[in-house]
């Protein structure tokens, strides 16, 4: 039985794309990278992290660097940030029911609540931090742990396979949503425990 629901942050519940993309683009010269037209975003959106950097030839030295920089500048916006369609609703049906719901994002915590608070959303019982792109496995397994959930109690939410590698290695059931950057396609060829279009659904699986 489902008790906690995590959510991930940039492209589960914020529109963070386009900015990220925008603020990639004013400092591509300065990284040493082309910038990304449309078609190319498309294409990224079919890799994972790992496969991203591995094409940009991005060292691993450089990446907290570049993530920071664009955390940074994320920042300045925020509050624009467009909130993910119909998901306000779910995350209000979901308290109504009972449910305990949270974030763990690599997006920095200040990013986070400025965002929530600009939404009126200042709802959830924890948000949790992890600046490493690759930590989010290592991160999930500190909450559960500093938190006391039961792994067969959690879902998590995300639109990442990062996030479905993070849920396999901790055992958490992961909901795999194709609003955000992973594509449909590359997300059902890594075997997330669901998928879903639309928020709603959300409601569906937790409550089943």
């Amino acid at each position: 039985m489902i008790k906690t629901i995590i959510f991930d942050f940039d492209g589960t519940i914020a529109d963070t794309l386009p900015l990220i993309i925008e603020f990639f683009n004013q400092n591509a010269e300065k990284f040493g990278f082309k910038k990304l037209g449309p078609s190319e975003v498309e294409g990224l959106r079919n890799k994972t992290v790992l496969e991203i950097i591995k094409e940009f030839k991005i060292s691993l030295f450089r990446l907290p660097f570049i993530a920071k920089k664009l955390r940074d500048d994320l920042r300045k916006k925020i509050r624009d940030t467009k909130l993910i369609p119909e998901i306000k609703e779910v995350f209000f049906k979901l308290k109504k029911k009972g449910f305990k719901i949270g974030i763990l994002s690599s997006n920095s915590k200040e990013n986070i609540k400025k965002f929530l608070k600009a939404n009126d959303l200042l709802i959830f019982e924890f948000i949790y931090s992890e600046s490493n792109i690759f930590g989010k496995g290592n991160a999930l397994k500190s909450l559960l742990k500093k938190l006391k959930l039961n792994s067969k109690e959690v879902v998590y939410i995300g639109d990442e396979v990062r996030d479905i590698e993070a849920c396999k290695k901790n055992g958490v059931k992961i909901i795999s949503v194709t609003w955000g950057f992973n594509k449909k396609e590359v997300l059902l060829k890594n075997k997330p425990d669901y998928l879903i279009n639309k928020p709603e659904e959300i409601l569906k699986i937790v409550s089943s």
